[in-house]
């Protein structure tokens, strides 16, 4: 029989057990969401040029504060340095060319320390993260060098190795290991056990399952890791130059500061930046296009 409303019987059930549809997103009558909407929404998209303006914004504001510190006479020049003064000096460094041997010099250290420690940090960071058996054997060591500070390995590297490239890319190497091996374990356990049984029950060996499933699906996390702890190889370079350096500009810093040459530290330290944001570019190019997937 039909209901005494005239409504037919399943239609009117269904009706009845539809789940409530969503509230819509409350906004100013009359008015279209602006940029300031946009930007104080949690993770929403902004535009390019938005993108480009905020950071620009902040640079100004930084280089305002410096020039109103120097050119108004609130700091001394022996203190800090003004603008122009870091832009003469480098004019000068950069044509007689007395710059560009330190520049490399401390490239080279980096990428020897940095590309050494990768290479064995990412396959054992990988075991580390996949094989309870080696997360249990390596973990207590692991975290208990990774807390020593690098500072206090100084004077042994110097003793055990001597003087030269091979002691300033020892200390790399012992700032940054130890991180990328605790940060790509947690990574590579973070992939979750789902894609793992659903490997088993299709039929995947467990070789099939590391080197097709966990070393994929852990790639994205594994760059990321890569790029912060260069970071943090361009922070110890200073310390591995400071000490028993005939170059770099660790060294070049040092030297300046003998001198009361403060725009030359301040140029290093500008240069180490710029070296440490070209870094932090080609990673991020390269995750965009090897992981491009899980941008």
């Amino acid at each position: 029989m039909a209901p005494a409303d005239g409504s037919s019987g399943p239609a009117h059930i269904e009706a009845a057990h539809a789940p409530p549809a969503l509230p819509e997103p409350v906004s100013k009558p009359g008015r279209q969401r602006g940029f300031i909407d946009r930007a104080m929404t949690p993770r929403a998209p902004i535009s390019v040029r938005a993108r480009f303006l905020a950071g620009l914004s902040v640079w100004a504001v930084i280089l305002l504060g410096w020039s109103a510190l120097t050119y108004g006479g609130i700091m001394p020049d022996i203190f800090l340095p003004s603008p122009t003064a870091v832009i003469q000096r480098a004019i000068e460094m950069f044509g007689d060319g007395t710059i560009w041997p330190n520049i490399w010099s401390s490239v080279q250290v980096i990428l020897l320390g940095f590309i050494i420690s990768s290479v064995v940090a990412v396959p054992l960071g990988l075991l580390m993260g996949t094989y309870k058996i080696v997360q249990a054997a390596l973990e207590p060591m692991v975290n208990f060098i990774r807390y020593l500070p690098v500072t206090a390995f100084v004077p042994l590297f110097i003793l055990w190795i001597g003087l030269g490239l091979s002691q300033r890319v020892a200390i790399i190497i012992f700032g940054t290991f130890f991180q990328q091996l605790v940060m790509i374990m947690d990574v590579v356990r973070n992939v979750p056990d789902d894609m793992l049984n659903a490997s088993y029950t299709l039929g995947s060996s467990r070789r099939d399952v590391l080197t097709h499933v966990i070393l994929p699906a852990a790639k994205p996390g594994i760059i990321d890791t890569l790029r912060i702890t260069m970071g943090w190889a361009w922070t110890y370079l200073v310390v591995a130059e400071l000490v028993a350096a005939d170059s770099g500009l660790g060294y070049m810093s040092m030297q300046a500061m003998r001198g009361f040459q403060v725009d030359k530290i301040f140029l290093a330290i500008g240069i180490i930046g710029i070296l440490g944001l070209i870094t932090d570019t080609c990673f991020r190019v390269l995750r965009a296009r090897w992981a491009g997937w899980a941008a």
